[in-house]
């Protein structure tokens, strides 16, 4: 009898032992060999919605070899190793408590690495790469175009192209695989500060669509999800695909639109939210100094004086980089005028997806954000639409 019991015991905590052994590993491993790399330190960071954590550093010895092991993210999440002298990090996701293993050089750190344990961090490298050519070429026009070497109509075509270069890699990714993080990671590339895929262009707005969709029904309660339904959203609203979108517009009035606040010409911060209450809103970005602004300017000021009674105003935004000017020019101006100390590296302008100036948007009655105007000529059609 003695002798059962103790088979009985023992079965069991061998079972035990088996299923505490089955059980899902709750760290993620990164690891691998940094050449040409010896005394300099090698960051983890995690890459959250809007900051970036340094979590864990490694000292390189000779052999270059590094090793990271981290609590695995409730949800996909992205990350990026950095050494102390480069600039420019490798990035990659993790989504389960897979062990990622990188090759790489010090000299060529984030441009011709090998990745292995991750399809989404090999997806995510050659995205990166199709970014960074795109930022070089779109460089190299603006260098030209500013020296006079080509013009205008040669500048535009060839960002264009460049642009259309990174999104054809992107939407391999977007839509061969919405739910997964090498989707994410290429729907939020920047250029200088602006996203390759704009938020109120028609054709983007289906990549923002599928990704957040996706998302929604893997991750409900992912914080990107949260991120991806509210942009989105608005992208949506803008774009008038509401109905076919799949999501719950009823739930998410808060995206309405984006809240701008900023110093107007007496320091006094104006929100865009206190100026749409119940008014029929035309939010401008533009730039004073321009030759094209004076008249752009009369043309508002007919549009304000024609339509204000009838619950029209606008809530102007300025780029300008000197003060002084601004203040000068908009000092008679009668609709509400602000400006962004940031200049052209706006992160307002970049939210907004503003690329060229001036950049128009509408917002009706309901302070919803109607659409965003193309056309310059169009729009007193479109103030009529929304009054």
């Amino acid at each position: 009898m003695k002798n059962k019991f103790i088979c009985r015991f023992l079965t069991v905590c061998c079972l035990c032992i088996i299923i505490s052994g089955c059980g899902k590993p709750d760290k993620f491993t990164v690891k691998g060999i940094v050449a040409g790399a010896t005394g300099q330190t090698l960051y983890l960071e995690n890459t959250g919605l809007s900051t970036v954590t340094p979590i864990d550093s490694f000292k390189l010895k000779p052999d270059g070899k590094f090793l990271f092991k981290q609590k695995r993210p409730e949800y996909p999440d992205f990350y990026r190793l950095k050494l102390k002298n480069q600039t420019i990090p490798i990035h990659f996701s993790i989504d389960s408590t897979e062990t990622v293993t990188f090759i790489a050089d010090a000299h060529s750190f984030a441009t011709s690495y090998t990745v292995e344990g991750s399809e989404n961090s090999k997806a995510i490298k050659e995205i990166t790469l199709a970014q960074m050519d795109a930022n070089q070429e779109i460089h190299k026009l603006r260098d030209s175009y500013g020296m006079n070497l080509i013009p205008d109509t040669t500048y535009q075509e060839s960002a264009l192209k460049a642009i259309k270069s990174y999104k054809d890699i992107a939407l391999k990714y977007i839509f061969g695989a919405p739910a997964s993080p090498t989707a994410y990671f290429a729907l939020f590339q920047q250029i200088d500060g602006l996203w390759f895929f704009d938020l109120y262009d028609r054709t983007d707005s289906k990549a923002y669509g599928a990704v957040a969709t996706s998302y929604k029904a893997y991750y409900p309660e992912s914080p990107r999800s949260k991120q991806l339904e509210s942009l989105a959203l608005q992208s949506l609203r803008v774009t008038r695909g509401e109905r076919r979108s799949g999501l719950n517009l009823e739930d998410a009035k808060e995206v309405n639109f984006i809240d701008i606040d900023l110093p107007n010409i007496n320091n006094s911060k104006i929100k865009l939210s206190d100026i749409v209450q119940g008014k029929a809103v035309l939010v401008v970005f533009t730039a004073y100094q321009t030759d094209w602004s004076p008249a752009f300017n009369i043309k508002l000021n007919e549009l304000y004086n024609k339509y204000k009674e009838r619950g029209f105003d606008i809530y102007q935004v300025s780029l300008d980089s000197d003060m002084h000017f601004w203040k000068n020019v908009v000092s008679n101006i009668p609709w509400t005028s602000v400006r962004d100390p940031q200049s052209v590296y706006s992160s307002i302008a970049a939210i907004y997806n503003v690329r060229q100036l001036p950049a128009l948007f509408l917002i009706n009655k309901k302070g919803e954000m109607s659409k965003r105007i193309e056309s310059i000529e169009a729009i007193e059609n479109d103030i009529k639409s929304v009054l």
